[in-house]
């Protein structure tokens, strides 16, 4: 129990605390907006984006419920969210997948069931009791409807939500600003490069421009080469290019540097572009420090910093589609196939002036990611002590 709250701070059972997969009506057939699993960003609070769709089951939601993935390995990828795309009254849906909490009136703050859900309080006891074959097991409701809790009272919620949804929403503004710099940008490489043809650029094939190298990944057999320390050199892979945005400024995964020398792997310097061109193809990230990746990218080394801006928009732009000789892309590129890729050059004036032009918003974009990982490290600093009642929520000033 939080100390000095004895009086404030109750146990109660979580089932009696929130509502578990509110019951709605919805008749099949219905077109509403869905949330598929793919549109939650891992230890993310709000929806990527959403789909109109046919409701032929699955989850459903309204504003401000909390929705959580029940299967693994999704649940300890940190997918969840609070709905925050429906109108007042609205019903939406997503997947089987999802577990739903909503509060109660009078008992529960809405907030603070999205933290309480982010919190190891919920997190750890739903993935232990997942129960089912490898790679499909799933969270056994029961478990989380009988679980016993010492929460605050309703004002202390909403404080706690309020401590920690500040920050959350100075992430979210954040994300908007770079989505929205990142647009400009693109649209400014489609004015000048893609809806003007001019007859001095010249194309040739991307190695004659760019040292282009591939990662390596150690033998997975042998775990003494990977770590989860930040300490050691970070390793990137298709799966963290996916959620990191413009920069990648860090892994799921790091290598020793025992690792790195036994096995020659090639350390990325800052500021290289890297593409992902297995299985997944076009994923493009900007490396923010020296970095190493997996087999599955490769790395656009080059000594001009001035065609960043451009190289990013271009790739970005390219359709990778054209370079398969098969149907399945995934199967069909390799990096022979990246090295000699088709590579527009623009002539200087085009590429200096696009680079003093859009080398600010890429700055922009770079200092924003890296505050949203300051952002981050404190929120995720503050939710167990606000959840555990150790840190007074009275206590905490956030600027």
């Amino acid at each position: 129990m939080p100390k000095n709250q004895e009086d404030k701070w109750q146990e109660v059972k979580l089932g009696d605390f929130l509502i578990i997969n509110p019951s709605e009506k919805f008749p099949k057939y219905t077109i509403a907006k869905k949330v598929s699993m793919e549109k939650l960003q891992p230890f993310s609070r709000d929806v990527s984006g959403y789909e109109l769709d046919e409701f032929s089951g699955g989850a459903k939601f309204r504003n401000k419920d909390t929705i959580m993935a029940r299967i693994t390995p999704c649940l300890e990828n940190g997918k969840r969210a609070q709905i925050n795309i429906l109108k007042q009254g609205e019903v939406g849906f997503g997947s089987t997948e999802f577990i739903v909490f909503r509060e109660k009136d009078n008992i529960s703050d809405a907030n603070f069931i999205y933290y309480l859900v982010c919190s190891d309080l919920i997190r750890s006891p739903a993935i232990k009791s997942m129960v089912g074959s490898s790679g499909r097991q799933r969270v056994q409701t029961d478990v989380l409807e009988n679980l016993c809790l010492f929460l605050p009272p309703l004002e202390v919620q909403k404080k706690i939500a309020g401590v920690l949804g500040a920050l959350d929403d100075k992430i979210e503004l954040n994300n908007k600003i770079n989505q929205n710099l990142e647009a400009q940008a693109q649209a400014l490489f489609k004015s000048w490069f893609v809806d003007q043809k001019k007859s001095e650029r010249k194309t040739i094939s991307a190695d004659e421009l760019f040292e282009i190298s591939i990662g390596k990944t150690p033998p997975r057999k042998e775990p003494e080469w990977f770590s989860k320390n930040s300490k050691d050199i970070t390793w990137a892979s298709i799966s963290d290019m996916g959620n990191c945005g413009t920069y990648i400024l860090n892994s799921s995964e790091f290598l020793t540097k025992e690792a790195v020398s036994k096995f020659n792997i090639k350390i990325v310097p800052e500021n290289t572009m890297i593409l992902s061109f297995k299985l997944t193809v076009g994923r493009i990230a900007i490396t923010d420090k020296p970095i190493t990746t997996n087999e599955a990218i490769a790395h656009f080394v080059t000594k001009d910093k001035t065609i960043n801006e451009y190289l990013y928009c271009y790739l970005k732009n390219f359709n990778f589609q054209t370079m398969g000789s098969t149907s399945s892309i995934a199967t069909a590129v390799n990096s022979k196939i990246i090295k000699k890729m088709p590579f527009v050059l623009p002539t200087n004036s085009e590429q200096e002036n696009f680079h003093m032009v859009t080398a600010p918003m890429f700055a922009q974009i770079r200092k924003n990611q890296k505050e949203n990982l300051q952002l981050v490290e404190l929120r995720d600093t503050l939710l167990p002590k606000l959840m555990s009642g150790e840190i007074n929520v009275d206590d905490v000033k956030i600027d």
